[in-house]
């Protein structure tokens, strides 16, 4: 098994797979950072976060490939995907919730090829920073997120935060088709939207 320190990935030639600084040195170096909750995220649309997975915080280095490729970089997850599996992603929406100006979802990504998922996300939008066109196409549920920001022109910066090891729970094996307790990887990111934390991400590749 190769491990991210000495991957040279080939079709994503802009990813470096290992993390970009310790979570407190990004503290420290940014006054206005913003974190992302795991477990609030995950709170949102599971009474116990057992029936998605166990999670263990770890590092790029220790991350297999291709999920390292996948995960370690400060770029959009719709086209990281997309590059990875040569094929345009849709998005499929689980379920909804609205708390005051935040929108969250959980989704899947799956490829337009064979229907196959290739990742589970739970997404959270404060969209009070978004334009109403914005907004209207994420609400509409047909387009991943990445897509309609690049779309709309929406400047933007994605923040990778944490990575982990997952030992997948029932939910999460039977939206990949695979056996519970099966390892997975994923991360948590924050995308910026015009200098504002926006957008907060809990993504799993299988």
């Amino acid at each position: 098994m190769k491990f991210c320190r000495s991957c040279r990935p080939a079709r994503l030639p802009n990813l470096r797979c290992k993390a970009r600084i310790a979570a407190e040195d990004r503290r420290l170096n940014q006054p206005d950072f913003a974190d992302v909750e795991l477990e609030i995220l995950i709170k949102l649309f599971f009474e116990n976060s057992a029936q998605l997975g166990s999670f263990s915080e770890t590092s790029a280095e220790e991350v297999p490939q291709p999920s390292c490729s996948l995960l370690a970089h400060d770029h959009h997850m719709t086209v990281t995907l997309e590059q990875h599996n040569n094929s345009p992603v849709d998005v499929k929406v689980l379920a909804t919730r609205t708390d005051g100006g935040r929108y969250s979802r959980k989704i899947l990504l799956t490829r337009q090829s064979d229907d196959a998922v290739v990742q589970f996300g739970i997404v959270r939008l404060d969209m009070t920073v978004l334009a109403s066109e914005v907004r209207k196409e994420i609400e509409a549920k047909e387009t991943p997120l990445g897509r309609i920001l690049i779309s709309h022109n929406v400047l933007r910066e994605v923040k990778l935060l944490n990575l982990f090891e997952i030992q997948s729970g029932q939910e999460l094996a039977k939206s990949f088709g695979f056996e519970e307790g099966q390892v997975c990887y994923g991360r948590t990111a924050l995308i910026y939207c015009d200098g504002a934390p926006a957008i907060e991400l809990l993504e799993i590749v299988c």
